[in-house]
């Protein structure tokens, strides 16, 4: 019996309905959020409680980390879609209004009900259009998010009330308790890497990151005996007093407190509740301690948490965006939020709520709080962070002292804020060099035109062959051509901070800063550094691949094991292997160190504190990531090698190593030779072992490669212009090192001649 030629169409269809369900009919609401577990499972509560109370609304929650959201929604944005709402910390609020990504909510919040809100708990900022009104940019759910001190009554029964108890205790509790000579307890741990961590010991003495009154834009105030004491203060912390690591990130940090290996522990509001929780250790908060030789307080920064609106929202999706905002800053879910997070929240009306008076935390938070300063809502801010964090980290690196590093974060300071502002008038030769490169293309399209008729008669002859490679050819134009043409377009614009959506094309501008800027060519520059980065690594990759390729390829007893085992490197994610080897690297609790003290008794190595340190723990762990693939490609190819020839060489007398010196080395060549170029375009590339292995170019921005210093000068400084500009230049030297090599080394051509 035959089968009806539309039954197998017929099955596909029923198919196809019975996985559809019912389609949902209900506004979506996206927001875009950042998060911690605890949070999410109130925020999850609190949309469960929200759609129940409307249920012709659907929220959808979706969770990015910091600079993927920031990132993220700036282009979304940019592209009119994205998320409705956007929730985070205020720090990156200017950035969104002057890009005018984000949308006034006063229509939803009159003047009236504004005095409900804590000072600060509504974010205003200057209107784009000079009219001289503020827009208010974000609604604050929780306000806070700042640093306090939490100490384990264990070990502390007393909190430090001035600076000279705090040095006193952290002494005191860091401890050697089995006499090997390395410390087992300390007394504070901070993520003191960071310079916003630093801010509180600023404050302590009298320091504060930008001038007063501010200016527009804010000029930083960093090169000030304040700062020169701050950084004085907690070098003697770890290296004169010794309460603290030698490295001392913000994942060590937790940890140690964690685990009970700590005193006390500097962080912010978000980590309490797992302190609080934690059954290890009898956690409280304080306030942090008087500085002595001044008499004043450490203040940290403090700022709201809240939503904004996407600017590409309107009409009702606005309308149950704002709605569900409403309901967050409700007083009833912001009693919940201070019961259950333990956080302050936005709206003075609930401040007055007993929980205050008979929860200890709370209390303390709010003494914190009250002295904490207000954290600037600038842009200008990221180029304080990234002007302070060099200098910053080579006094805690023994290489600068306070006085000249304050005076260096000043210098570098003012130099982001001036490129993050720099506004560039378009060339006179534009509009020749727009009709230059319009002739250029009409020209190109005539002498095409006889490709073109070719094109189409062809097609009316073979329409399904070119049916079938159409979406490969708009797959193909929508991820490589147009993304590249896009890229040439913006690195001859002007496109920034400033000039967001009204960029213009300025000429060759872009490339002339780039191509004169001595960080980048210098001798020490950063393309030197990514010369050395992208040749170590390829060589070694290359090597290691075809050494333990030739010994599998052997008579070797378990041979897939071995396979299985050497391919793991490759198969993790390198997200989750970078991470792992910058724990190995640890000062004190890396497996590294501990592996070179106790098997070839090797004093520890700062490998993450000292510059060339860091470039070799990168390039360390870029090599086990990378080898796999040449082992793979180099099994491969001597699978292919004939065995008569080994053989004729035996006869011939011929050495191990002749044989592989003349056969299996010059018969691998047109495998290695295009696979070790693939390797060096990667390498050339590999943004996420620098980033993730040495924390984002640290110590002292030293450990840039040049996809780095493109990410950071586009996504910290909005240079959109100058990075596309630099990403071209990179791809122009890797196009020219690829024909080169290739033509040099003659890897295509065949080796039998």
């Amino acid at each position: 019996m035959r089968t009806p030629a539309a039954l197998p169409l017929l099955l596909i269809v029923a198919a196809a309905a019975l996985g559809c369900g019912r389609a949902d009919g209900r506004r979506v609401v996206t927001i875009w959020h950042q998060s911690r577990p605890n949070e999410r499972e109130f925020l999850a509560d609190e949309i469960a409680r929200y759609e129940a109370l409307h249920p012709d609304v659907r929220i959808r929650p979706l969770y990015k980390e910091t600079e993927e959201l920031r990132s993220g929604f700036q282009a979304a944005a940019l592209a009119g879609a994205g998320p409705e709402l956007v929730y985070g910390p205020s720090d990156v609020l200017d950035a969104f209004h002057t890009m005018g990504i984000i949308q006034d909510l006063a229509p939803w919040l009159p003047e009236a009900e504004r005095s409900d809100f804590v000072e600060g708990g509504l974010t205003t900022l200057p209107a784009r259009d000079g009219s001289g009104r503020r827009d208010l940019v974000q609604i604050g759910d929780r306000f806070g998010n700042h640093l306090a001190l939490v100490y384990n009554r264990k070990l502390v029964p007393t909190p430090p009330a001035t600076t000279a108890d705090l040095v006193s205790l952290a002494v005191e509790n860091t401890v050697d308790s089995d006499g090997d000579g390395r410390t087992d307890r300390y007394g504070l741990v901070w993520n003191y890497t960071e310079p916003f961590f630093a801010i509180p010991f600023v404050t302590g003495f009298g320091g504060w990151v930008f001038r007063e009154p501010e200016a527009v834009p804010p000029v930083p105030d960093l090169d000030t005996p304040a700062m020169v004491e701050a950084l004085s203060f907690i070098r003697d912390l770890r290296d004169v007093h010794k309460v603290a690591p030698a490295n001392c990130d913000y994942e060590l940090a937790d940890s140690l407190f964690k685990t009970g290996r700590a005193a006390m522990i500097v962080n912010g509001d978000w980590s309490w509740s797992d302190y609080l929780e934690n059954p290890e250790i009898d956690a409280a908060v304080a306030v942090l301690p008087t500085v002595d030789a001044t008499g004043l307080p450490m203040r940290p920064m403090v700022a709201p948490k809240g939503y904004s609106l996407n600017a590409n929202a309107r009409g009702t999706a606005a309308e149950h965006a704002m709605g569900f905002v409403r309901h967050m800053t409700s007083d009833d879910v912001q009693r919940r939020l201070v019961q259950r997070l333990r956080m302050l929240p936005a709206r003075r009306t609930v401040w007055d709520d007993p929980v205050f008076a008979a929860d200890a935390t709370l209390a303390a938070s709010r003494a914190q709080l009250e002295k904490g300063r207000l954290m600037p809502v600038a842009t200008e801010l990221r180029a304080v962070w990234d002007g302070m964090r060099p200098a910053y980290q080579a006094v805690l690196g023994g290489t600068l002292e306070p006085p000249a590093a304050a005076e260096r974060m000043q210098r570098d300071a003012e130099g982001f804020i001036a490129s993050m502002h720099k506004r560039i008038e378009p060339s006179p030769l534009v509009p020749l060099f727009a009709a230059a490169v319009g002739l250029g293309l009409l020209a190109l399209l005539v002498r095409q035109v006889p490709t073109f008729l070719a094109f189409l008669a062809d097609l009316r002859r073979n329409p399904t062959a070119y049916a079938f490679a159409l979406p490969a050819v708009v797959i193909i134009f929508a991820v490589i051509v147009f993304p590249f043409v896009w890229n040439l377009v913006l690195s001859l614009s002007d496109m920034s901070l400033v000039r967001f959506r009204d960029w213009r094309v300025v000429g060759l501008q872009n490339y002339a800063e780039v191509l004169s800027d001595p960080r980048l060519w210098g001798l020490s520059g950063v393309f030197l550094k990514t010369v050395l980065w992208t040749v170590i690594n390829v060589t070694l990759h290359v090597a290691l691949g075809v050494m333990l390729a030739v010994a599998l390829n052997g008579p070797v007893r378990g041979k897939a094991i071995y396979r299985l085992l050497l391919i793991i490197p490759w198969a993790v994610p390198a997200y989750i292997t970078a991470l792992t080897w910058r724990g190995m690297f640890d000062y004190e609790y890396g497996a590294v160190n501990l592996m070179l003290g106790r098997w070839l008794g090797i004093p520890a190595v700062n490998w993450l504190g000292e510059p060339l340190r860091a470039f070799e723990a990168c390039i360390i762990a870029n090599v086990w990531l990378g080898f796999p693939f040449m082992m793979v490609i180099a099994l491969g190819g001597l699978q292919g090698i004939p065995q008569e020839l080994y053989e004729a060489a035996r006869i011939d007398r011929a050495s191990r190593w002749q044989q592989f010196w003349h056969i299996t080395l010059p018969l691998l060549k047109p495998v290695l030779l295009p696979a070790a170029t693939l390797g060096a375009i990667w390498t050339f590339n590999n943004l996420n072992v620098i980033w993730l292995v040495s924390n984002g170019g640290e110590p002292q921005d030293s450990t840039h490669i040049l996809v780095s210093y493109v990410y950071k000068s586009v996504f910290n400084l909005y240079r959109y212009g100058y990075g596309a500009a630099l990403s071209t230049v990179m791809f122009l030297i890797l196009l020219a090192f690829s024909v080169l090599f290739l033509q040099r080394t003659r890897a295509t051509e065949s080796v039998y001649r």
